[in-house]
């Protein structure tokens, strides 16, 4: 069974840098491409970030290029979004997510390509 867990969620000021983690287990890490996803009070699910399954592919929202950036540890099976120059805009609850497509080309950015889903993590960015 797929498992992804997140971790690293808090509360900071703008500016300020934080890590989020994604652990995964229960298959092969490194065949499945990964992403993170945000929803902020009142609003719908918005993709952040995508890494694909060699990493040598990455994804992000328009919103958060050149601020955030996912990688990823094969070693760990873990996925990371390093997010800094954060604005009270990011705060949200982060989710990791697992593709469910093997080795998926190009990146899936819609929710719809992610099946294995994390509890999320809370960021809020205080002005």
């Amino acid at each position: 069974q797929v498992q992804v867990v997140e971790s690293g969620g808090g509360l900071v000021q703008a500016g300020d840098s934080l890590r989020l983690s994604c652990a995964a287990s229960g298959r092969t890490f490194s065949d499945y491409a990964m992403a993170w996803f945000r929803q902020a009070p009142g609003k719908e699910r918005e993709f952040v970030a995508a890494i694909n399954w060699s990493g040598g592919r990455t994804r992000y929202a328009d919103s958060v290029k050149d601020r955030f950036t996912v990688s990823r540890d094969y070693a760990k099976n873990t996925v990371y979004l390093q997010m800094n120059s954060l604005k009270p805009d990011d705060t949200a609850v982060y989710y990791c997510a697992a593709d469910s497509i093997l080795r998926r080309a190009p990146i899936g950015v819609s929710a719809t390509s992610y099946s294995y889903w994390g509890q999320g993590t809370q960021v809020t960015v205080s002005s």
